[in-house]
C-alpha cells in the first residue's frame, strides 16, 4: 500500500464543531504522527495542525470530512514522501 505525509491546517471558528472534529481526528488516529492545538483567544478561533502519513484517498476522505463541518476550514499540504507498505 502507498503511503504519503502530509500536514493538515485546520481552523475552528465555530466551537459547536470542536466535538465533532475530535471524533473525526479519533477515528483516523491510526494514521495521526501528531497533533497540535492553538486556541487563539484574541480572534475566537482554534488552530490545529495535523502530521499524517496515509495513503493519499484516506487523506483525502479525512479532509473533505472536516471541511464538511460548519464554521472549520482546512487546507492540506502533501510531501513528495511516498512509503510502501504491506
Amino acid at each position: 500500500m502507498e503511503t504519503r505525509v502530509a500536514v493538515m491546517g485546520i481552523i475552528v471558528e465555530k466551537s459547536d464543531s470542536v466535538e465533532s472534529l475530535n471524533a473525526l481526528l479519533h477515528e483516523y488516529a491510526d494514521y495521526i504522527i501528531g497533533r497540535m492545538g492553538l486556541p487563539y483567544k484574541k480572534r475566537g478561533v482554534s488552530i490545529v495542525s495535523i502530521a499524517i502519513d496515509a495513503p493519499q484517498d484516506v487523506i483525502s476522505a479525512l479532509s473533505g470530512k472536516i471541511g464538511r463541518l460548519v464554521g472549520v476550514s482546512v487546507k492540506t499540504a502533501y510531501s513528495n514522501v511516498i512509503a510502501y507498505e504491506e
